[in-house]
């Protein structure tokens, strides 16, 4: 039984747990043991949290057996992107040589509720150190080595969630939470075949977690499928009073049936030129398949620096997050050479160029908002290429920009959410994505249109051979 567990999207594991046929118990030494004993291979984790697990799970078959099951999350294990705080004298790394040891007295609020709605923390995750803050160029950039990718251990599963991604797509977690400033949800969604959710900025409280940049940080699931990001969501997100960013609206997901319903979805002109052929032909593959329960036609977003903007507002952002760090040279410690002198030419970005890059933000939100109103959804490959090798430098070996890089600008440049979903494989084997793109606060819309995506693939039901030996 314990292998049928492993690849089960949360709604069938919360039957499980909640009809008792298997406990809470049972369920999480299933995963900690695969952490624990498979984890290092794909250098997806830093810490096992198998005391404060085990805690959880048995407070969870204490709950359930009395009657007072709290929903879907209730005794379901879960792992944490390593930059989330937490309390129990469990390291919080942020990826980084020299934090390794840095812990918390307090559980970032993610944590707090995740806990609060029953789940079970079986781990902290690997991560690129400083979430890419220091500006790396390679998937050796963490301390744990290079996550490596369940459908093939010699390429990367994607920044910097990179050990959220493995260790979904291996069956170490059921769900992990990562975090986006710029692709980093979606990059290891695509690259290992997963769900993953980049939610509306300020949608879920950033409290406790590491800020990499404060206008763009935000916090998301990865899962096996759409609704189980759903399901995470709706746990997580909300107002909260120790991070003043987060919006004062509740989320409450809306999984009803998408049957009869039909979407507006907007494609970006030439949106897969410059991409790899597998994507390319997996991306049109996908919009025909789209196309039966949504109308489909091309569209055009305003003609701004988008990708100059956000790319300002990062720098800038993260020089000011890390300015003890760097100013105490302390990023000479870091595992990539380049991110010991990274951090230094970003502390030169003039003011004025940042304060114009956050002039510009506000009019290119107004005017995407504007073209957005016409559809439910904006679609797009999620990554112009497939996972890249291990030991390659990604930055050399992605395809010439193109407009695919106007969506991770405009999404996360003007907080829109996002979420991606396997759209098939290369001829290699290696996982690809589409994304669906909505207005801000618009998650349950997306959600529908990746669900009802994936009721019409199976793409989502494939999961490694790596992952299902032994």
């Amino acid at each position: 039984m314990n292998n049928d567990l492993v690849f089960t999207p949360i709604r069938q594991l919360a039957e499980l747990l909640k009809s008792r046929q298997i406990s809470p118990i049972q369920l999480s030494e299933i995963f900690l043991d695969r952490l624990e004993q498979r984890g290092p291979s794909y250098n997806a984790l830093t810490t096992l949290t198998r005391e404060r697990a085990s805690r959880q799970a048995e407070q969870a078959e204490r709950e359930i057996s009395a009657g007072d099951y709290k929903g879907p999350l209730h005794g379901i294990p879960w792992g944490a992107k390593d930059l989330l705080a937490t309390s129990d004298g469990i390291p919080t790394s942020w990826g980084a040589a020299p934090l390794k040891d840095q812990t918390f007295d307090f559980d970032a609020t993610v944590v707090r509720r995740l806990e609060e709605a029953g789940a079970v923390l079986a781990g902290k995750l690997a991560m690129i150190e400083l979430a890419g803050g220091m500006g790396y160029r390679q998937p050796t950039a963490t301390f744990t080595g290079p996550p490596r990718n369940p459908w093939n251990r010699e390429t990367w599963t994607g920044g910097s969630s990179a050990g959220s991604g493995a260790a979904v797509a291996a069956g170490l977690v059921p769900f992990a939470i990562g975090s986006e400033t710029w692709g980093s949800i979606l990059s290891p969604a695509n690259n290992c075949g997963l769900a993953g959710l980049r939610p509306t900025y300020g949608r879920v409280s950033r409290y406790g977690a590491m800020a990499l940049c404060w206008t763009l940080d935000k916090l998301g699931p990865l899962g096996l499928t759409a609704d189980d990001c759903g399901l995470v969501l709706e746990a997580i997100a909300g107002p909260d009073p120790d991070d003043p960013t987060a919006a004062d609206m509740t989320f409450a997901y809306d999984d009803s049936p998408t049957e009869g319903r039909r979407f507006k979805i907007g494609v970006l002109k030439d949106v897969a030129d410059g991409a790899e052929e597998p994507v390319r032909e997996n991306f049109e593959k996908a919009l025909a398949a789209i196309s039966e329960v949504a109308d489909v036609e091309e569209m055009e977003f305003p003609d701004y620096p988008y990708v100059a903007a956000i790319r300002t507002i990062l720098n800038v952002e993260s020089a000011a997050a890390f300015e003890d760090f760097i100013e105490e040279g302390t990023a000479a410690e870091l595992t990539a050479p380049e991110d010991h002198y990274g951090p230094y030419a970003r502390t030169s970005v003039l003011a004025t160029d940042y304060v114009k890059a956050l002039r510009i933000r506000g009019v290119m939100s107004r005017e995407v908002d504007g073209v957005m109103s016409k559809y439910d959804a904006i679609a797009a490959p999620t990554s112009p290429r497939v996972a890249s090798p291990i030991d390659e430098e990604f930055r050399k070996a992605s395809p010439s920009p193109g407009p695919g890089d106007l969506m991770g600008a405009i999404g996360n440049g003007c907080g829109l959410p996002s979420i991606s979903v396997p759209s098939g494989f290369s001829d290699a084997g290696l996982p690809t994505g589409i994304q669906f793109m909505g207005r801000p606060y618009q998650e349950n819309t997306i959600l529908a249109i990746a669900r009802a995506y994936q009721a019409m693939t199976a793409w989502h039901t494939r999961h490694p051979e790596d992952a299902l030996e032994g």
